[in-house]
């Protein structure tokens, strides 16, 4: 386990050196010039760890600044690198010609239009909020059919600010729902933003019921203080512990940060012949939840990778990354988050929350 968590800062770097040289090469600028635009780009990177190192001792402007570039500037950096890549490979294939990349105003026309133009489409394909509709039949007794909204991964905080959240929440009361349920990850990892701003006012819009159970990032913002904002919201937290409510059992399982959490199998149903959803923030070890007798779980946690090609990470890494699954007689859905961690776009995986709709 300790070589890969080496490597990672050795590749951050190489491919750091690699595209401020690219860049270096390719700008049409003097060398004064070529100097002041590679360390504006190394500057903007290098954002995300000043917010991390220091973020919530700046005034809240600079700190939300410091995020948003940050955390963006990894977007623009890792696909300035796929490009060079692709580039430099088609040089040595003779498909590109070498002056293409060499003080070329049409090379660096190119490569920042193609950045660029991804990027937008990346954020207009971001604040598109996809609605998934799962119909569930099932043959358990209920008082009446039940519609209820799902949705992880909201990540409220610095980037994802009141406004945002007041969004959603009309998206979530315009499905008129019976309960509303949230995955984990409600926020990001500062409490400072939950506290300073109107959030839990936002949460209070709800119409209905709302529960959620904790994400890894409720731990990293630190766990007393983020079940302290979730309650202050109004959210009910189900924390290994269940509740029947709407005639149906909802499970809200601790997350896999606390390496003590109940066993699923002290969570399961207490009777069999009651309607089951689990709610488990990281969908590891699906077994699980087929093993305990679960009609229904919804994770999050993966993105989906949040930009291409990082879903095909994910789905190397998780039994199901994304979408619908089956095992047995459980059915689970593995969502993308309605918000997102850091830079706001999506490519090549979308933003959604579920209408799940149970019925006999």
């Amino acid at each position: 386990m300790r070589m890969p968590m080496i490597l990672i800062p050795i590749l951050l770097l190489v491919s750091l050196v690699y595209t401020s040289w690219r860049f270096w090469l390719i700008l049409p600028l003097s060398p004064l010039g070529k100097s002041v635009t590679v360390a504006f780009y190394l500057l903007c990177f290098a954002l995300v760890f000043v917010h991390y190192g220091v973020g919530n001792r700046l005034p809240m402007g600079l700190a939300a600044a410091s995020y948003e570039i940050g955390t963006s500037w990894m977007i623009f950096f890792l696909y300035a690198l796929l490009l060079f890549l692709a580039l430099d490979l088609g040089r040595w294939l003779h498909l590109v010609p070498g002056a293409l990349l060499r003080d070329s105003r049409s090379g660096t026309g190119l490569v920042l239009g193609l950045l660029t133009l991804l990027l937008v489409y990346g954020n207009v394909h971001y604040r598109h909020k996809y609605r998934e509709v799962i119909d569930i039949q099932t043959e358990k007794p209920l008082p009446r059919p039940l519609v209820a909204v799902l949705a992880s991964d909201l990540h409220a905080g610095y980037h994802n600010r009141e406004k945002e959240v007041n969004r959603w929440v009309d998206l979530i009361n315009a499905e008129e729902p019976d309960l509303v349920l949230f995955a984990g990850d409600v926020v990001d990892g500062a409490l400072r933003p939950m506290r300073e701003g109107r959030f839990a006012e936002a949460f209070h819009r709800l119409r209905a019921p709302a529960y959620t159970t904790l994400g890894n990032h409720e731990y990293l913002a630190g766990r007393e203080g983020a079940e302290e904002f979730l309650r202050t919201a109004g959210l009910q937290i189900l924390r290994d512990t269940a509740v029947t409510a709407c005639g149906i059992r909802i499970v809200g399982r601790d997350d896999r940060s606390n390496t003590r959490r109940a066993a699923l199998s002290a969570l399961a149903p207490e009777d069999p012949l009651q309607f089951t959803l689990l709610l488990d923030h990281q969908p590891y070890h699906l077994e699980e939840a087929e093993q305990a007798g679960i009609d229904f779980q919804f994770s999050g946690h993966t993105h989906h990778g949040q930009v291409w090609p990082g879903n095909w990470i994910t789905d190397l890494m998780y039994e199901k990354a994304f979408g619908a699954h089956q095992r047995g007689s459980t059915r689970y859905y593995i969502s993308s988050g309605l918000g997102i961690w850091g830079g706001k776009f999506r490519i090549g995986t979308r933003s959604e929350y579920i209408v799940l709709r149970i019925h006999n």
